[in-house]
């Protein structure tokens, strides 16, 4: 039962879990052809910051376009939903939910906000932001990994329903099959009514997407490349950075844009804390991310191979992102 004010911080991800997921995506990514690496591995302090920094980008129109959405839509979706938990996936500082704190609790259902995210800091920081600000709102912190750790989020009260927001095109970045089995898990743990609201980027010209992730400033290649910085620090590996070049391209025939980093010249890289030498020839390329594009009626599709029906959606006036309302079947 919901108990107005109360913090709770449930932590079901230490550093030995980081470390034993990143080794062993290193070591199975660089052993691929092509080679890959997840793009979870972005996000360290500075990976952050720099993110921070593209979402600022006149370039990087994703992030305002969705706020701007989210600002003029969230009043029609706290009534369309109802629920009386706001769960947020990847919530990070929480800056995009407190605009569906504000439109539920102005619908009067809003009871309990469960933000859900790797990092411990993170969260820890943004419940004792939102604590100051919603001193009667219950605050179920849940650190832990969305493609696996779901079963953990706390369950509805008695008579009470959940929203879960996975907001900011984040299911973008997730491979058809991943994409497919993450909803599956989604829905196996709400309940029949219970609610996701999905954030999705719609295709539009390519000629505005491709930007986006390749801007004039550069910040994003940097941030693509901080990816190697991480490698370098954690696992002691010997990645000369500047001589990968950041590439990001728009692939129509499955709808994404796919970034990648490529080899300027041929190189041997030693990551020590794996025994394990790497080659790359000159021009190879290592993928590093995609940020899947959709339509209506595809985000529909694989809604409804998860189990979900589609309540609700908004679209913004140039059809370049959607938010969508689905409910469990």
């Amino acid at each position: 039962m919901s108990t107005p004010g109360a913090i709770q911080l449930d932590v079901h991800l230490s550093d030995t879990d980081a470390d034993t997921a990143l080794r062993s995506d290193v070591r199975r990514g660089l052993a691929a052809s092509p080679k890959e690496l997840p793009p979870k591995w972005f996000y360290d302090a500075r990976g952050s910051e720099l993110f921070e920094r593209i979402t600022e980008l006149p370039e990087y129109y994703p992030f305002r376009t969705e706020r701007a959405l989210l600002t003029d839509s969230v009043d029609d979706i706290a009534r369309s939903s109802g629920a009386d938990t706001v769960v947020e996936l990847g919530s990070g500082s929480s800056t995009k939910t407190r605009l569906l704190l504000d439109a539920f609790t102005r619908a009067g259902t809003l009871r309990r906000y469960v933000p859900q995210d790797v990092s411990e800091s993170a969260l820890r920081g943004a419940i004792d932001e939102l604590h100051r600000d919603y001193p009667q709102l219950e605050l179920h912190g849940v650190v832990g990994d969305f493609t696996r750790d779901l079963d953990r989020l706390p369950g509805a009260d008695p008579g009470g329903k959940r929203m879960i927001a996975f907001l900011g095109g984040t299911i973008g970045n997730l491979m058809p099959g991943p994409r497919h089995d993450f909803l599956v898990h989604v829905r196996s743990v709400l309940q029949p009514g219970e609610q996701l609201l999905l954030g999705t980027g719609l295709a539009t010209d390519p000629a505005v997407m491709v930007p986006a992730y390749d801007d004039a400033a550069g910040v994003t290649a940097e941030f693509n490349r901080n990816v190697l910085h991480v490698l370098n620090r954690e696992l002691d590996a010997t990645f000369d950075v500047d001589a990968f070049d950041h590439v990001a391209v728009w692939d129509a025939e499955n709808s994404w844009i796919e970034m990648r980093l490529r080899a300027t010249r041929d190189m041997r890289v030693r990551i020590a804390d794996l025994n394990l030498d790497v080659a790359f020839a000159a021009g190879e390329e290592l993928a590093t991310e995609i940020s899947a594009k959709f339509t209506p009626a595809t985000v529909d599709a694989f809604a409804a191979a998860a189990g979900f029906a589609t309540t609700r959606r908004w679209v913004d006036p140039d059809a370049r992102f959607a938010l969508t309302l689905l409910t469990a079947a």
